[in-house]
């Protein structure tokens, strides 16, 4: 059934029309098919059309085909503000700042690997934190954490975490600058000094796969891609450090929003004025979170490339593992895009989104600038996670973004009451994957029912143009908190 007051322009895309709710400055975009139409919830169409309503939104307020109902923006939301009469809304980021993923490629083969996975697995569990709380190998004091607040990925290879051309393969080179460490709250601190180097929980993992389709040859030699290759994805972000900086500038933003004047038709878009001193504080400490996040994802490529490593019993230089890129899904950016055909300076939200820069844009590594950026979509762990390249649709029609994964369908609660009774751990067995988690209510709420097929959601943004297909991984083994 078509949801009511929303009009289908084409096979991929919905209107939300101004007319659907009142004080919407502009109209609303949600990427999806007929198929995934239908199960679009009533609740996250509402917040797309709510994020029209803010102070100088330019363009529409946007939303992927992952979309659901999140904390003020539905997740998969993307949204572009003005820097003169726009806002900043911590609720268009989220609670995970820089949640995001990286994808690894290696010289091994799925027939290679395979024989060894309940090791490798069995492994990288032992060697790298996971869970809730989970406490990392790295003991950062007061001086430390400013500094790796300051310096993101950077901090982490200058003290042996990898090399130095990963960074060129991170997006924004690992780093936001204009990080402040001195408004960053002693709570936040707290959170994050012991989690550092953390996998954490939820829907946070380390997963080994492999090649299993190419759609794209030329693209994939350029990338080192082919069939049968063993590949690592690892998706995580800022952890208990992000979720406090939210969390205290939440309480700020409600009380900007009432400072400044602005009507929000609900309080989770709590937000304040570009140039207004809590937005700027709010940006110096988002960007801290984001660089906390890509030191995180950092540290922890490079204890999955010892356990390699030490099970497969190779050198460095046999196993190959590198970075392919690494993309954020939760953040705001300045970034200039053209409108109307004006280049403009725009503050873009992504929450629940991916960058998808297209070829040729500056801010992509030179080793890229052919293909388009790499944009990297995890699936859930029972089906298949797909890699892209950007394009310039994306950049004409969503300020260079796309979807960021599959979406949930299920609520965790719901997911743990359908799962009851059953082992979910022994049920990927059966299918080939080898699953270990800290928990078995995670397992639960991660098991493939709670998503949307991600071929599905990846099949509408490779149609609308908005990225293109490369490859499909399928997971063989996975760890979880």
């Amino acid at each position: 059934m078509p949801v009511e007051g929303l009009i289908r322009i084409d096979e991929n895309r919905l209107e939300v029309p101004p007319t659907y709710k009142p004080g919407m400055r502009t109209n609303g975009i949600i990427f999806v098919d007929e198929e995934l139409e239908k199960e679009l919830e009533k609740e996250s169409i509402e917040q797309v059309a709510n994020v029209a309503t803010l102070p100088g939104i330019v363009g529409s307020s946007l939303a992927m085909p992952d979309i659901h109902t999140g904390y003020g923006f539905a997740i998969g939301g993307v949204a572009a503000f003005d820097l003169k009469e726009g806002v900043i809304s911590p609720g268009g980021v989220g609670y995970d700042i820089n949640c995001g993923v990286r994808l690894l490629r290696s010289n091994l083969t799925k027939e290679e690997v395979l024989p060894k996975i309940k090791e490798l697995v069995n492994t990288l569990y032992n060697e790298i934190p996971t869970g809730v709380g989970s406490k990392g190998k790295i003991k950062l004091d007061s001086s430390s954490e400013k500094e790796l607040l300051k310096k993101g990925a950077r901090w982490a290879v200058e003290n042996g975490y990898g090399e130095s051309e990963d960074l060129e393969r991170i997006e924004s080179g690992g780093c936001i600058e204009g990080a402040d460490p001195s408004i960053i709250s002693d709570k936040a601190y707290e959170r994050g000094r012991a989690q550092q180097g953390t996998l954490g929980s939820g829907n946070h993992f380390l997963e080994v796969q492999y090649v299993d389709e190419i759609y794209d040859e030329r693209a994939a030699t350029e990338l080192g891609l082919f069939k049968g290759q063993i590949t690592v994805m690892i998706h995580t972000g800022s952890r208990g450090f992000g979720h406090q900086v939210c969390t205290d500038f939440l309480e700020i933003m409600e009380r900007a929003a009432r400072k400044y004047g602005i009507e929000l038709p609900d309080k989770e878009l709590a937000c304040a004025p570009f140039n207004s001193p809590e937005a700027q504080d709010y940006l110096s400490a988002m960007r801290a979170a984001a660089n906390y996040a890509w030191a995180n994802r950092q540290c922890l490529m490079h204890w999955t490339k010892e356990c390699f490593i030490k099970v497969f019993n190779i050198s460095p230089k046999e196993l190959g593992l590198t970075l392919i890129y690494d993309v954020a899904h939760n953040i705001a950016k300045i970034e200039e895009h053209v409108v109307n055909g004006k280049r403009l300076k725009l503050v873009v939200h992504r929450k629940g989104a991916t960058r998808a820069f297209p070829p040729g844009h500056p801010e992509l590594p030179e080793m890229y600038r052919k293909i388009g950026q790499p944009v990297i979509i995890p699936g859930d762990m029972g089906r298949y996670s797909y890699l892209l390249l950007g394009t310039n649709k994306a950049m004409q029609e969503t300020f260079g973004s796309t979807c960021h994964g599959a979406g949930r369908l299920l609520s965790r609660h719901q997911a743990i009451k359908k799962a009851k009774g059953r082992s979910i751990s022994r049920e990927m067995e059966d299918r080939g994957i080898i699953v270990r988690s800290a928990g078995r209510e995670t397992l639960a709420e991660e098991m493939s029912e709670a998503y949307k097929d991600v071929s599905n959601v990846v099949e509408v943004v490779h149609r609308a143009g908005i990225s293109r297909k490369v490859a499909r991984l399928h997971p063989i083994g996975v760890i979880k908190g």
